[in-house]
């Protein structure tokens, strides 16, 4: 028979413990370890003390940040799940001494994250630290770069969680608005709802269509359609390899202005400057090396034709085939947009150039619709 203390202490031990989601625990496996690496910057320099006390107050009262992954078990039945610990910020916080003068700070940032992501995260704490750099950038006075362990949310989960822990500079006491997006009214008992109606139906028959295509094309890959050898293309084990970050931010209303000129969504826009970018990056390496073969032939287009490359997804049902030798993401906020690559620097030497590659092409998009007429400059 237990008593009242020990059915307390029972549940509170419980209440402490929580088992990974399955998410969690796809994104511990061993071939799939998956950090989230993002870099904060501030207008002023980082004071480490306000630092501290404003994660006391915020994200050390998160039971996520705030516990540990525990291994219990054998060899053939592990459990794994979150045990609430305390949390000790002198852990996590990691302020380097650096020279404020130093040479290109922006690549010493981009070679400090690439660094960071050597070493694994300790399981013995909370799985996330934040790296201080009070260090003078093109686009900030001093850089935070936060290291979290993927398994403990996703990007919408964490931004939700960064906008929480902020707060207004007009109202202290205030959380910061969050633009709401106004629902469409209803057409369907308007003049065109009737045609509106055949619409829909009609681009419910695309979308199987589409989808049957999809299915096939994916048989097909799994069972005999390769991808092509390319310069971009990494040996096996790529995805051990240390790899190097670099970002370059456009103008979000760039991207909005072909959007809206070309009836589509942000993601097909972003798409699109993406395949023009390694169009362009691709066509480069391999006039580069026609010239060290002797073949100096001058042409528009050195890309091979029926050049087939795929991308890779963490939706996936087939063995993951880790991460390659190129990552491309893209991040809005506000009038901007960050573009981020994470490279395997032994496959693409060059990612700056592939940056500029993808940013040019973005201009000349956005020429080739002003220039059509499809809509007016914008200054």
């Amino acid at each position: 028979m237990m008593t009242d203390d020990h059915v307390k202490a029972s549940r509170s031990s419980h209440h402490d413990e929580e088992p990974l989601s399955p998410a969690a625990r796809f994104f511990q496996a061993p071939r799939f370890n998956v950090y989230i690496i993002a870099i904060v910057g501030c207008k002023t320099r980082i004071n480490t003390d306000v630092v501290k006390a404003g994660l006391e107050k915020t994200l050390v009262k998160h039971p996520r940040f705030s516990s540990k992954m525990v291994v219990d078990g054998n060899k053939y039945c592990k459990n794994k799940k979150w045990t609430q610990t305390k949390v000790n910020l002198e852990d996590h916080i990691i302020v380097p001494e650096l020279d404020p003068n130093i040479d290109f700070p922006d690549r010493f940032v981009e070679d400090y994250v690439s660094n960071v992501t050597r070493t694994p995260l300790d399981l013995s704490k909370p799985l996330w630290e934040l790296h201080l750099l009070n260090i003078k950038t093109s686009d900030a006075e001093a850089v935070g770069v936060f290291r979290i362990h993927h398994s403990m949310g996703d990007g919408a989960s964490l931004i939700s969680l960064l906008l929480a822990c902020t707060r207004k500079t007009s109202d202290p006491e205030a959380l910061p608005s969050v633009p709401v997006k106004k629902g469409a009214g209803s057409t369907f008992n308007s003049p065109a709802g009737f045609w509106w109606f055949f619409s829909a139906i009609w681009l419910f028959l695309r979308l199987i269509w589409n989808t049957m295509v999809d299915v096939l094309l994916f048989v097909a890959t799994t069972l005999f359609l390769k991808d092509m050898k390319t310069p971009i293309k990494g040996a096996p084990g790529v995805e051990l390899n240390v790899k190097k970050f670099v970002h370059r931010t456009v103008s979000f209303d760039d991207i909005k202005l072909v959007k809206n000129a070309m009836k589509m969504t942000v993601n097909d826009v972003v798409t699109g400057i993406t395949q023009a970018g390694l169009s362009r990056y691709l066509n480069r390496r391999y006039s580069e090396e026609k010239k060290l073969d002797g073949r100096v032939k001058q042409s528009n287009s050195n890309i091979p034709k029926g050049i087939r490359l795929r991308t890779v997804i963490l939706v996936n049902l087939r063995k993951s085939a880790g991460i390659q030798s190129l990552v491309v993401h893209y991040q809005s906020y506000a009038n901007k947009m960050t573009i981020s690559l994470s490279v395997d620097p032994s496959v693409i030497l060059d990612p700056h150039e592939l940056c500029n590659d993808i940013e040019e092409s973005l201009k000349l998009i956005r020429h080739a619709v002003v220039n059509k007429g499809f809509v007016k400059d914008v200054v």
